[in-house]
This record gives C-alpha cells, structure tokens and sequence, in this order.
C-alpha cells in the first residue's frame, strides 16, 4: 500500500521499501520534521508527549520516534499505551509545544501512523502541515550534538487525569449512573480501548462485575475490522442480547470513535452517537453545533428543536474544530461516532461520549432502545465513482451546481445540494482517485435513488 503524507501526518503499512510504505527511515524523516518545526516555533520549550494505540508496531514505531525527538533535541513525556484523546490532554497538561500519537485510527493491524499536535493538543494547521512536508521533502532538519540531545520520561499518569476530568465535567453524572446498576459490553478491539474503558466505567460507578470486555488483550491483533461499523460488531450485539445487558459499547483502537448496541443487540447507530450527546448536552447548556457535511441532518433538527443554530464544516476533525471554534459551538462532532466536547478538549473523545450518553440514560430513564426511537430517523447511502487519470473534478462539479442551481447548494468542501430534508453530497477522496457521494433521506430508498441519480448525472458529464 502507498505511503500515505498529508497535511495531518503520516500513514502506511509496515514492511516494504522506504518510500513505498511506512519504513523506519520514513518514520524518522516525518519526526524530524516535526520537531524541526515544533523547534522553529517554540524555541523556549522543548518537550513533546508521545502515545500510542495497542498495534503490534506500536512499539518498535515508538522507539523510533522517541529517538529521533531526542536527536532533534527535544524532551519526551513517552505516555505508552495511551488513547487518542488521552495524548491530546496531556500535551496540555503537561504544558508541552506539542505531541504525537501513533495510530492508524480504525485501520486493519499492518497499518500505523503518526498524527501530530499543537501546543493546544489539537491537530496541527493546513499552514503547519504543509511547512513540515516542505521539511521532508528537503531533508531540511539538523540534529543537535551530544551534549544537547533531549531527555525522556514516562508519565502513566494522565490517562487517570484524563479519566477523573470527564468524570468531573459538569453535566457528567456519576452517582445517577451508580445508582442505575448499569451492565456493560465493551469491545475493546485488542488495543488501548481494554485499559481505558473499563476504568472510566469503574469511575463512573459500574461495578466491575457489571463490565463485560472482549477482545481484551492489547496485542494489535485485532479479532475483527477495528472500524467499528454495523458488518464488524456481530460479536457484541450477540454479546450484549445473550448477558442480558444494558448497553453495549464499541470503540476504535485508539479510542476517538465510540458507537453504541441497545439492549436487544441492535444498533443504535453509528450517526446517532453525536445526535444524542448533543440532545442531551442542549437541554442542559443553550447554544450551536457543528458536524462535517457528510454526517446526519438528525443534529440540525436536535439543535433547532432545542434553539440552537446548526453549522456544517468540511470534512476531517480540523476543519470540524475550525467551525465550533467560529460559531462557538457547545457540541460538535462526526457522524463517525466522533464528539467534540470543546470545554474538555478540542478533540474526539470516546470517554466523554460515554459519560454524557450513561448520563443522559440515568436522565432520562428510558432504555437505549427507546431512547433512539425519539430521535428523526434517516438514513445514509454511501457510494463511490473511479476516476479516470486526467478527468478534471472542478468541470464535473461546475456542471452539477449548474444543473441543480435552484437548490441550496454549498461547496466549502466538493459539492452539497440539497433537496427539503435531503441532501447529497460529492467529495474528492485525499488518497483514492474516486468521487464519494453520500446521500440522506428519511427512506433508505429514496436515499439510494438520489445517489444514483447524481452518479448518472456525473457520468454523463464524463
């Protein structure tokens, strides 16, 4: 598989030729990249948080990393198995230029990456990511002498910090949740999602006997497609019917995505995570949301029935914390199963998703199957077109606004059209030659014909 360089880091496969896939000598030039700017940015500190999900090149890539930030000279706080969400807050707690973490997110175990940090524990900038592949390009980085090179500590505190500041967010309600005697299936998909789960359950008043893991064992070698999508959690939705449970819960491996099965092994939805947190949250605190235009319209009408303002951004966390810091959104996310909770961090957090919705359901007392059912119900059709080398997207895309120009239609990110309640909407893929086109109805059929519709109009300019 092609490595994969963006503007967000860095991914690819393990094993293969330098250049062709994610190699040590790749691993090492991204790194020095990134601290060469992190140096050039924040000259007066020098110390950067590492984390990594449970991949089995977890820890080889780790190595290489902390190294190489040494040999640039700068300080590591290596965080070792960590989440996601946890290395975000720790670059802020412990008050560092910056952070990586190293995870490939929901892609199979030959995959691993390197995702970078802002002094804010946020995503670097377009500007930023640009600057560092510039860096790479030129091989344009220095490493220091041996009296400068930087120092590294292990700090395993910060999931617990983590933890004990969702359990004290202000709408988190632990001894509601205690009291409602809630049992758990988790499945933790082999990686870090095994650790932390289960301890923030523990905190929140599960009992521990009350909390039932699968795939438990970190050791990267995941027991299904870690996407945690319908066609990949079977086992849990068995699981959860079969223990009598309340709830299950599904992660990603390093716990920024977060779905939820009810109480009779079907789904809640992976576009629902959001919807309800966000329901939840606006009952308690007034105010926007926000979501990539890709995601449900199920927000929208949460947040207009609770008085808010709907914002749809470009797709990719970035551009999602971009707009919710624009229209100061109280709640935002993915329709991936991704929430921003901006007073937290600005950043996917699977903790505090689980908190807000055991929250809410202590709240509301309704089951999780009840508790779906009083949202809009719509539904999403995913397809793609293969684009030929040399086809040009921007004519494609100026003929369909052409065409359907009487509809409201938005192009911060391809193209948006929609159609009453429905929309449809056409991006270009950052790694694939393909078009993705997404459409959404309150009928599944009618979703399905409005793809098909836009596909055959795309061929047809072809």
């Amino acid at each position: 598989m092609p490595l994969i360089k963006s503007i967000s880091g860095i991914r690819g496969t393990i094993g293969g030729e330098p250049g062709v896939t994610l190699s040590p000598l790749d691993i090492v030039k991204f790194t020095a990249a990134y601290g060469t700017w992190i140096k050039k940015n924040s000259p007066e500190n020098a110390k950067i948080v590492v984390g990594r999900d449970g991949r089995i090149s977890g820890e080889m890539v780790q190595r290489l990393v902390v190294s190489t930030l040494n040999a640039i000279g700068l300080d590591v706080i290596d965080l070792g198995l960590s989440t996601t969400p946890t290395v975000e807050m720790g670059v802020v707690i412990e008050e560092a230029a910056g952070g990586i973490i190293l995870t490939a997110s929901h892609n199979p175990k030959e995959w691993n990456a390197l995702k970078l940090l802002n002094a804010d524990g946020e995503f670097i900038s377009a500007e930023a990511g640009k600057e560092i592949l510039e860096t790479v390009e030129n091989e344009a980085f220095n490493f220091v002498p041996v009296d400068k090179l930087g120092s590294y500590a292990i700090n395993e505190t910060i999931l617990s910090k983590h933890i004990d500041a969702v359990v004290k967010y202000p709408l988190v309600k632990p001894e509601a949740i205690k009291e409602k005697k809630f049992k758990i299936v988790v499945d933790a998909i082999n990686s870090t999602g095994a650790i932390a789960v289960p301890e923030l359950l523990k905190a929140l008043g599960v009992e521990e006997n009350d909390i039932i893991v699968l795939n438990e064992e970190v050791n990267g070698k995941f027991a299904h497609n870690p996407e945690p999508l319908p066609e990949h959690l079977n086992e849990l939705c068995n699981e959860v019917k079969k223990k009598g449970a309340d709830l299950g819960i599904a992660v990603d491996p390093d716990v920024d995505r977060l779905c939820f099965v009810c109480e009779d092994g079907t789904l809640f939805g992976e576009e629902y995570t959001l919807v309800a947190i966000a329901g939840y949250v606006l009952q308690h605190k007034k105010g926007n949301t926000v979501s990539n235009m890709s995601s449900t319209r199920a927000l929208r009408d949460v947040t207009e029935k609770a008085g808010g303002e709907y914002f749809p951004s470009a797709v990719g966390e970035v551009n999602v914390v971009t707009k919710m810091k624009a229209v100061n959104a109280v709640i935002g996310g993915e329709g991936n199963g991704g929430v921003i909770v901006p007073d937290l961090h600005y950043g996917r957090d699977a903790l505090i998703g689980i908190a807000l919705f055991l929250s809410l359901l202590s709240e509301c007392k309704k089951g999780v199957r009840q508790l779906r059912s009083q949202y809009p119900n719509y539904f999403i059709s995913k397809n793609k077109i293969e684009l030929e080398s040399g086809i040009d997207v921007k004519k494609i895309f100026t003929q369909i606004q052409k065409k359907y120009k009487k509809n409201p239609i938005n192009t911060e990110d391809g193209l948006k059209i929609e159609f009453d309640t429905d929309w449809v909407h056409l991006r270009t893929s950052n790694t694939e030659p393909i078009i993705r086109i997404y459409a959404e109805s309150s009928s599944p059929t009618t979703a399905d014909n409005i793809a098909k519709r836009i596909i055959q109009d795309i061929k047809e300019v072809m």
